[in-house]
């Protein structure tokens, strides 16, 4: 079960938005994706202000929050093409979507299995695509989508559990379609989609990791001094931001403590995530017992 500690920041003295309260767990992933925040993502929410304008997800990844959140009016971006083209796809064309999954599902239940996975994984870095790295985030090792630093290939190995049959991802889709019909999706800098929020919106950040995701997809560059400028920006013009960030791993051992801008947030919750995917990957797929997690979520308002 994950905890939510709530610490004053003190930045500003100034009483906090009416928070907008519980929201029900959706559980059903589109996109198995190593530090997706969808387990927990209605604890974030529920920290939300209670009214907002539009919402704003910049990091995209896996959508876990927006799929929870279900915005009337949404806009999700990332800066890698690839997983664009899967968001816009279901947005627009979801039978496309369920057609290039159970197309590379079947070859992959027909032949090899891992042989098939290494085609595909191949096909893929040679010529990025959205189909294929569709089929390769449900197939590949505890969704850890790793990539080489030396050519920037995907790296990461086919898994050892069955990848889900079409029929049971085509509802998964058809789920997926009908929570994120108010969601247009973007090809964009994180900057960028920060800049278009208007006053009374919601940006929700999930930037990668600073200690731990330099390998994985999403580890946008940039500097984080960079992304709190951008954060100071939008809450200037009225946009609140909440921030998801490194906290303590190793059940407390170690605290990622990132120094804050003063001033910026106003609070700090403390969620804990529970054990870290990538660090059993890292290990050789061994029970990580004491490798915890914990999330910073930080909040402008």
């Amino acid at each position: 079960m994950t905890r939510c500690v709530t610490e004053d920041l003190g930045a500003t003295g100034g009483q906090p938005l009416p928070a907008f309260g519980p929201v029900a767990p959706f559980k059903t992933q589109l996109l198995k994706w190593v530090g997706s925040k969808q387990k927990f993502a209605h604890e974030i929410i529920a920290h939300f202000p209670r009214d907002f304008g539009a919402y704003h997800e910049p990091f995209l990844g896996a959508g876990g929050v927006m799929a929870v959140l279900a915005p009337k009016r949404g806009f999700g971006s990332d800066i890698y093409p690839p997983l664009i083209e899967i968001w816009q796809t279901l947005s627009q064309h979801p039978e496309v979507l369920k057609d290039w999954y159970a197309s590379r599902w079947h070859a992959f239940q027909a032949g090899d299995r891992v042989a098939v996975y290494e085609a595909i994984k191949a096909r893929f870095n040679a010529a990025p695509n959205g189909a294929d790295f569709l089929f390769l985030c449900r197939a590949c090792y505890g969704g850890v989508v790793r990539f080489r630093r030396s050519n920037g290939h995907m790296s990461t190995p086919c898994g050892s559990h069955p990848a889900i049959p079409p029929k049971a991802f085509s509802k998964r889709v058809d789920l997926w379609h009908q929570r994120l019909r108010g969601a247009q999706f973007a090809l964009l800098d994180y900057r960028e989609a920060m800049a278009r929020a208007e006053p009374g919106d919601v940006i929700y950040c999930d930037p990668p990791y600073s200690f731990s995701q330099s390998i994985l997809y999403g580890a946008q560059t940039f500097h984080l001094p960079d992304l709190f400028d951008a954060i100071a920006a939008a809450k200037a013009r009225g946009v609140r931001v909440a921030l998801s960030i490194d906290g303590t791993k190793k059940s407390g051992g170690t605290y990622c403590d990132l120094p804050l801008p003063p001033g910026l947030f106003e609070r700090e919750i403390m969620l804990n995530v529970g054990r870290s995917m990538l660090k059993r990957f890292q290990m050789g797929g061994q029970t990580m017992e004491a490798e915890e997690v914990r999330d910073r979520l930080l909040l402008s308002y």
